[in-house]
């Protein structure tokens, strides 16, 4: 059945840097979508029904399968089977081996192993921040670099390239980009890949011992690198961006953030949930959830930054409070493709964020907050800059949030 309302575009205008569109908290918990190419589909809101269909085996993130809810360009072209390796649009059991292969690598284990790099990234970050002086642009010298040189060194990728990698993910990033634009970022980034395969500059990294193992073919190794590549670095730096944007804004807040970083960047990832419209599932069969039919082929968009302010699971949800718990939130997803890199993401964040503001104790934006240029029609929402400026610089490094970081992440 209906919820008898007309089916309207997505909306993808947001009243303030830090809150979702006003048209989608009009919606119904699921609610029919206009699709750019004519396509009939849902758009999720509410957390309970959200999060239902992320761990419905019934839906599907086939790609050949997916309608694109932004973008005319990129709606409109027919899309193809996701090539061997590209594991985020493949369903079990293809996906569920991927995954196991990966696993290990971006697990707590790991990601503690990785905590001294985290560490040596961010000092070199702040460092170079400081030493180019007041005013600065935080997007490039603080949240891009940070997540970019540690999935490089995750993978056995050289620093060198890192650059040529942010700009290529970028445009993959931009919905309304002309397919052509997103073919070729695609294929700078394999590349990128194949190059490192070819001459064994990976040394111990993952590409390396994923090779060493005999378990993935050329092609699969070529494309499951450029996913973690692409995938593995703009969320992070999106969320660092954006993290320290609302931070200056909010004075509270920012002083609650050494106290509990672990707590702090939980409500963080709720309260801005960056990934906005590509979290989608098409039906594999009819399925009745919330209230209404959804038919097969029939696709749904998860709007997680709704999911995350739906005032039946987080009182009082368009409040920022960096003391709550917000346990339960679905920034990463949910279900058998919940985020690989999550453990990472969050100790580059509580990493980053936390040794930002102690470097930099009077920081400050250096325009109004109204002029800072947001990422509103972006799969991955965000900044592209976040312009500051600061007095004083902190030369010492604490080592008490730093330990802290590191415990948890084991």
């Amino acid at each position: 059945m209906s919820d008898g309302q007309p089916a309207l575009p997505l909306e993808t205008d947001r009243p303030t840097p830090f809150d979702p569109p006003l048209g989608l908290r009009r919606r119904a918990p699921l609610s029919r979508l206009a699709y750019p190419d004519g396509h009939l589909g849902w758009v999720a809101t509410g957390y309970d029904v959200t999060r239902a269909i992320l761990a419905d085996p019934r839906f599907s993130t086939r790609r050949e399968l997916l309608h694109q809810p932004v973008g005319r360009e990129r709606a409109i072209e027919e899309p193809s089977p996701a090539e061997p390796g590209i594991f985020p649009h493949l369903d079990p059991p293809e996906h569920t081996r991927y995954r196991r292969l990966l696993g290990h690598h971006f697990g707590p284990r790991r990601v503690a192993e990785l905590m001294p790099a985290i560490r040596r990234h961010t000092e070199r970050a702040l460092r170079d921040l400081a030493d180019g002086g007041s005013p600065a642009d935080l997007v490039a010298g603080f949240a891009m670099p940070i997540p970019a040189l540690v999935i490089c060194e995750l993978l056995g990728v050289e620093a060198d390239d890192r650059q040529r990698i942010q700009a290529a993910t970028a445009v993959m990033n931009d919905l309304d980009s002309h397919p052509e634009q997103a073919a070729d970022a695609v294929g700078t980034i394999t590349a990128t890949v194949r190059a490192v395969l070819a001459d064994g500059r990976s040394g111990g990294g993952l590409l390396a011992q994923a090779a060493a193992s005999g378990e993935l073919g050329d092609e699969e190794l070529t494309n499951l690198g450029m996913v973690l590549l692409a995938t593995g670095h703009l969320p992070t730096a999106s969320m660092l961006a954006l993290g320290a944007f609302v931070l200056l804004t909010d004075p509270a807040q920012r002083a609650r953030l050494a106290v509990d970083p672990e707590r702090a960047v939980e409500e963080l990832l709720r309260y801005l949930s960056i990934l906005q419209f590509d979290v989608r599932r098409t039906a594999l069969t009819e399925v009745e959830i919330g209230g209404q039919v959804i038919a097969a082929g029939e696709t749904v968009v998860l709007a997680l930054p709704l999911a995350n302010r739906d005032p039946g699971h987080f009182p009082d949800p368009d409040t920022l409070d960096l003391t709550r718990s917000a346990a339960g939130h679905l920034a990463f997803g949910h279900g058998v493709h919940q985020c690989l890199g999550q453990h990472l993401a969050r100790a580059e964040l509580r990493v980053a964020l936390t040794a930002l503001f102690e470097h930099f104790p009077d920081l400050r934006l250096a325009v109004p907050p109204a002029e800072v240029p947001t990422r509103d029609r972006m799969a991955v929402y965000g900044v592209d800059r976040l312009p500051v400026a600061w007095s004083t610089v902190r030369t010492e490094q604490p080592r008490k949030v730093h330990d802290h970081a590191l415990q948890d992440s084991g």
